[in-house]
């Protein structure tokens, strides 16, 4: 573990405890929601309850983990030895992107063969790029970081090809006053997605020891609360403006 201050360990600290509360609420607040919707879109806004689910519970994990890796005693910190576990982060990633992408094909509500065909497309792409990042996550030298970079790259540049372009039909059939939010929700995941490719790669660009480290850590919470509990949002949005469209009362 690199040295940092008292205030870069506040920091990160701080921002696990906020996505703690923000996934914890999140979850039961989809959860609570299924009821609000008609049934056919209950399903999408279940995958979004199990993707902040997740996230809530490696974010304690990544909490616990960071607290363990340093001690604050009279204003001054030290780091105890014990290494601070980044792979609690890319295990979450490997369960929930793929999640995430289900979770916007589902509430389209396409024919049967076309979400499937989409879901397991994009599902094996996101679990392959989430896969080739985790080396280069931590590789401690810039030219194995930039070589699983690259690698990692080529299925994100499909997928986010295939929401930009490929979902341009399916989104055309959708109806006419759920399309913004459909399109939101697109932008909403295209934009988040592409922060974490940059905050991967600042290490690689002059930023150095602690400030690599909480500026790699804050990076990546801030990508994770938006792509996972802001998409949810606009999951439940979607869902809740289809259902009215076709005129379901809840019970």
């Amino acid at each position: 573990m690199f040295d940092i201050t008292v205030s870069q360990f506040d920091l990160v600290y701080n921002a696990f405890s906020f996505t703690i509360a923000v996934m914890g609420a999140a979850t039961l607040f989809f959860i609570l929601s299924r009821s609000q919707v008609a049934p056919a879109y209950r399903t999408a806004l279940a995958v979004t309850a199990l993707v902040t689910g997740i996230a809530l519970y490696h974010y304690v994990r990544i909490f616990a983990s960071w607290e363990g890796a340093y001690a604050v005693t009279n204003g001054t910190i030290t780091a105890t030895g014990a290494k601070f576990n980044d792979a609690y982060r890319y295990v979450d990633w490997l369960l929930t992107v793929p999640l995430l992408l289900v979770e916007l094909i589902l509430v389209m509500r396409l024919s049967p063969t076309e979400s499937s065909r989409k879901a397991v497309k994009l599902g094996v792409l996101a679990a392959v790029m989430v896969g080739l990042g985790y080396p280069g996550e931590i590789a401690t030298d810039s030219s194995t970081r930039w070589l699983w970079w690259s690698m990692s790259m080529i299925p994100f540049l499909i997928i986010v090809y295939d929401l930009a372009v490929g979902l341009k039909a399916s989104i055309a059939s959708q109806p006419e006053s759920a399309r913004g939010l459909i399109r939101s929700a697109r932008t909403l995941t295209i934009a988040s997605w592409c922060f974490y490719p940059l905050v991967f790669v600042l290490p690689m660009l002059g930023v150095t020891g602690g400030n690599a480290t909480v500026a790699v850590q804050v990076g990546y919470t801030i990508a994770d609360i938006v792509s996972k509990a802001g998409f949810g949002v606009l999951i439940y949005l979607i869902a809740a403006r289809k259902s009215d469209l076709e005129k379901y009362v809840p019970a």
